[in-house]
């Protein structure tokens, strides 16, 4: 079986993403959420994007953010498949 069937962030790009939980949280709910200077100093979606496809752990913690945010009973299923998938590199 395909595991992008399960996979909660399947389709959804990076953009989609940020658009999304800014629209549900706000800048200052989303730097609230993952402190980082791009939401919280003069944010657009373009520099959060820049910075996000640059930065692999600050991009971890938004698509956790999202799939906390908008699919709240796979986000532990999520969280568990990255640590494991952590431990085996």
């Amino acid at each position: 079986m395909d595991g992008s069937v399960d996979d909660p962030l399947h389709g959804v790009t990076l953009r989609m993403m940020v658009e999304r939980l800014q629209e549900r949280l706000g800048w200052d709910g989303l730097a609230a959420k993952v402190p980082v200077k791009c939401f919280e100093n003069d944010p657009s979606v373009e520099s959060s994007l820049k910075f996000l496809r640059r930065t692999a752990w600050a991009r971890e913690k938004v698509e956790l953010l999202y799939v906390y945010s908008f699919h709240p009973k796979r986000a532990g299923e999520l969280a568990r498949r990255r640590r494991q998938d952590d431990r085996g590199r």
